[in-house]
């Protein structure tokens, strides 16, 4: 029983990890007021640059890094495109989709299958050997405890300073922001850069910890999840958690569902995530007076100066 429950923790820690990180820079991302559909694609160009890069230098710790500059840049071309030449941003980031999914197969072509660096597991000694908290606690590789680092530190950004305040103020209303000599321009270039960098890391996380190897389309869709958590979440970072391990918790028993020949088709059980995730978003919908609190009410609208 313990050997069970140790193995379901420690695979729904790593099943969710890759969502926490996407939802956490899409967070930030919205509260800017940009809207970012592009995260699968982001995710999908992190995956492949970080593989690559984690192959011919052989280190897992540059493929991160790589696969952070990846998923940066994608959503740097985004930012142009939406907050520069004012294109509508859903259009955009749907177009930022199909893009990933298409550079990242072709640039991957020659990796499929091919097993790469993978990205270390902490040891401690005497504490990694314990029971069940060993292996939950003490046991997994750093992005794992980076996930929660990251949350914290945007939680604290967002609600405790003064950059957090302006960018929350952006989201909420760009015209007040610009009229009282804040850059809307610039700090949602930022916060859109920041999303892509931390969808670039999940993507990363994907193909150099959770599966240490290429596979087309390895993200299988997890840039909606993600998407969808934001929504889940309300805009305020302490539910991602519970969310991202939510939805982690429904793919890891999609699989183990699989996996033991539960006589169930197995489209049918591989859809359950995305099912869930669409049952929950028409629950939230419901509660139109939360969501009204909680969204940015620039989310997803141009601004231009002085028009």
């Amino acid at each position: 029983m313990i050997f069970f429950l140790t193995s379901f923790v420690v695979s729904v820690m790593a099943a969710a990890t890759p969502l926490l990180l996407a939802a956490t820079g899409e967070l930030v991302t919205e509260r800017s007021g940009v809207l970012n559909l592009g995260v699968e694609g982001m995710m999908l160009v992190g995956a492949v640059t970080g593989f690559i890069a984690g192959y011919y230098t052989d280190s897992a710790a540059l493929g991160v890094v790589a696969a952070t500059f990846g998923g940066a840049a994608l959503a740097a071309i985004f930012a142009v495109l939406t907050l520069i030449l004012l294109s509508n941003q859903t259009a955009a980031g749907l177009a930022l989709t199909i893009f990933g999914r298409g550079f990242s197969s072709l640039a991957g072509a020659a990796f499929v299958g091919i097993k790469g660096p993978v990205l270390p597991k902490l040891a401690i000694p005497g504490l990694s050997q314990l029971p069940f908290f060993g292996p939950t606690l003490f046991g997994q590789d750093v992005l794992v405890y980076g996930s929660f680092v990251i949350l914290a530190g945007v939680a604290w950004f967002l609600n405790r300073t003064h950059g957090g305040l302006v960018l929350r103020a952006v989201g909420d209303s760009h015209d007040a922001a610009h009229a009282i000599g804040y850059s809307v321009t610039r700090i949602r270039f930022g916060a859109t850069v920041f999303g892509g960098a931390m969808a670039g890391l999940a993507g990363g996380y994907m193909s150099l910890a959770y599966s240490p190897l290429w596979a087309e389309n390895m993200t299988a869709g997890r840039g909606w999840i993600a998407l969808a958590l934001v929504v889940f979440a309300t805009w305020r970072p302490g539910w991602l958690v519970g969310g991202a391990y939510l939805f982690g918790s429904i793919m890891y028993l999609s699989l183990y569902v699989q996996g033991v020949g539960v006589p169930i088709p197995s489209a049918l059980i591989s859809a359950l995530p995305y099912v869930v995730t669409v049952v929950v978003l028409a629950i939230i919908s419901r509660d139109r007076r939360r969501i009204r609190l909680n969204q940015p009410a620039c989310l997803g609208k141009s601004f231009a100066a002085g028009a």
